[in-house]
């Protein structure tokens, strides 16, 4: 299982800011089911979609799986 980054956010912001948690924030009060995840390779902080790692639709993605 994959996952598509949405955005990408460094890991230095200031203390007490939180871009890629309120990123995140947005897109689930929009109906996303955004997270966010620690790169440690690229000291970043990730915004992804858990389960679309490619932009295919599901029945095409089921498609090549079978």
């Amino acid at each position: 299982m994959g996952a598509r980054v949405l955005e990408r956010f460094p890991a230095g912001a200031p203390r007490g800011s939180w871009p890629a948690e309120e990123y995140a924030a947005r897109c689930r009060a929009e109906g996303g089911r955004a997270t966010v995840v620690m790169d440690l390779g690229t000291d970043a902080f990730l915004v992804v979609v858990p389960g679309a790692d490619d932009d295919r639709p599901p029945s095409a993605a089921r498609a090549s799986a079978g």
